[in-house]
């Protein structure tokens, strides 16, 4: 028999967003999951009773002995393994990096279920909220283990309170990637001709790119947004960018309120050439970032 762990499910919103390619090779771990979380603590001590729901034919074995090395009844780690340094507290939360893989996995589940918020009747959205998230587990550990190319960073807002389990305290999330212009390019993806004979290989400008910035609907309007943004900002900067760049749906005006609000502007070249997709690209530029 199949065991589960029950959670009312939170509700969350997320801002339209753009991934960027990355073709590094990657070991795939795959799985699919079912999972509620429920508030009560279990007979044995203050740990919270929670276990995964692993349907029978989703996954194959070795995967699944991959996937069974993750353990979401572990506390947050401590605020000893993350410096004063590379974090952000405010109120009763904090902003840092993902460091263990549940957080990650954590992660994923948050932006499916944000994903799919507005189609709770579909038929089938918990299986496509299980194949999102085993997807998007990939791609955010993939991203952030990589050793070569682009940095990456998994940024999370969790609540400041060390007896909840990993699952019940991430309550916000975005990517952080640092990437440099290509030859010619004033913005990402930017549409330029390269002289047929150009053998000059000059390296753009150092850049940051923030995607998938979720937060949970019953912890917003408590900054949380707005600090994983300042936390991302701060961080682009300390790794040596000279922007900040985020894709936002033009349809989405919360986001583009929130973004502007922190300093971004439209890049109107590059949103004509988005116009499409009916995508604004937005900038923090580097005066703005000497600000924050």
């Amino acid at each position: 028999m199949l065991s589960t762990f029950t959670v009312n499910r939170p509700e969350f919103l997320i801002s339209y967003s753009c991934r960027l390619k990355n073709n590094h090779k990657f070991h795939k771990v795959s799985a699919s999951w079912t999972m509620t979380m429920d508030s009560k603590p279990s007979q044995k001590g203050n740990k919270e009773n929670t276990s995964l729901n692993t349907p029978k034919g989703l996954v194959s074995g070795p995967e699944t002995a991959k996937m069974s090395n993750l353990q979401f009844d572990r506390l947050q780690p401590p605020k000893e393994a993350c410096r004063e340094d590379s974090r952000l507290d405010f109120g009763k939360f904090t902003a840092r990096e993902a460091v263990l893989d549940e957080e990650y996995w954590t992660a994923a589940w948050l932006r499916a279920e944000s994903h799919w918020e507005d189609k709770a009747g579909d038929r089938y959205v918990e299986n496509y909220k299980r194949k999102f998230t085993e997807q998007e587990f990939n791609s955010i550990k993939r991203n952030c283990k990589s050793q070569i190319g682009h940095k990456s960073t998994c940024i999370l807002a969790v609540k400041n309170e060390p007896r909840n389990v990993i699952l019940k305290n991430v309550v916000g999330t975005l990517d952080l990637s640092m990437r440099r212009l290509l030859h010619g390019e004033t913005f990402p993806a930017e549409r330029v001709k390269i002289p047929l004979f150009c053998s000059i290989k000059k390296e753009g400008s150092r850049y940051g790119y923030i995607s998938n910035l979720c937060v949970a609907k019953s912890a917003r309007r408590q900054g949380i947004a707005s600090n994983m943004l300042s936390f991302a900002i701060k961080s682009a900067k300390y790794n040596g960018a000279e922007q900040v760049f985020v894709h936002v749906h033009r349809n989405n005006k919360p986001a583009q309120l929130l973004y502007q609000k922190m300093g971004f502007e439209v890049v109107e070249i590059a949103s004509s050439q988005l116009s499409a997709e009916q995508t604004y690209l937005l900038c923090l530029r580097a005066q703005s970032l000497d600000k924050l």
